[in-house]
């Protein structure tokens, strides 16, 4: 696996809540499953307690996001540093699945699953893939949607940092309301305008002939 794969796992965890509407995915053990992806062997030991111990995982992570979103770089990599030490990954060299063109093994480091629970496997690999982001990239790179009132988590990977939404889909419905705000404004501006001209006329004292 890449390690971009493991800091997935805070995104789509994050993002199964979108508090300003008041939605909520996470409401089942089946959604705590497919939150595993193809991470089945670990899917299976979640249970429905896991559904409340995944929501906690999720508001601490996403503080992180909001630490980050507002600047706070230290604030969101303390609140890491806390998940990273109550839920510790055990790093392995595997080698499954990649082959080279001499059948012989890719090696490469994979993070293996906490065995006490579901949510502690979950939060050690999620926390661990958003460490290594924020530490390879920064961490104005952990972001929130600008597009209100969205705010879904995302991980910038822009050249030139520029990413302010969590889909092309949100960047557009941004992009026109900032457009019809626009036209709004101008069309106040032209009528204030008329308005003093106007006015500015009706005051003016005609000159004698």
């Amino acid at each position: 696996m890449e390690l971009a794969y493991y800091s997935d796992y805070a995104v789509r965890l994050v993002n199964t809540e979108e508090p300003a509407r008041n939605k909520d995915s996470l409401t089942s053990v089946e959604a705590v499953r497919e939150l595993f992806g193809t991470a089945s062997q670990m899917a299976r030991r979640a249970t429905d307690a896991d559904v409340t111990r995944f929501r906690s995982v999720r508001g601490r992570l996403r503080a992180v996001f909001t630490a980050a979103d507002e600047g706070d770089h230290t604030g969101a990599v303390d609140l890491l540093n806390s998940l990273l030490l109550e839920f510790p990954v055990s790093p392995q060299i595997s080698g499954h699945d990649y082959l080279d063109e001499e059948g012989r093994p890719r090696w490469h480091m994979h993070l293996a699953d906490h065995p006490s629970n579901a949510t502690a496997g979950y939060a050690a690999i999620a926390a661990m893939g958003l460490a290594f982001h924020l530490t390879e990239f920064g961490a104005d790179r952990l972001g929130l949607c600008q597009a209100a009132p969205c705010r879904n988590a995302y991980l910038d990977t822009s050249t030139n940092r520029s990413r302010r939404y969590c889909s092309d889909r949100c960047a557009t419905r941004a992009n026109v309301a900032a457009y019809r705000a626009r036209k709004r404004q101008e069309a106040l501006d032209a009528e204030r305008t008329g308005r003093t001209e106007d006015s500015s006329q009706e005051t003016t004292t005609p000159t004698d002939r």
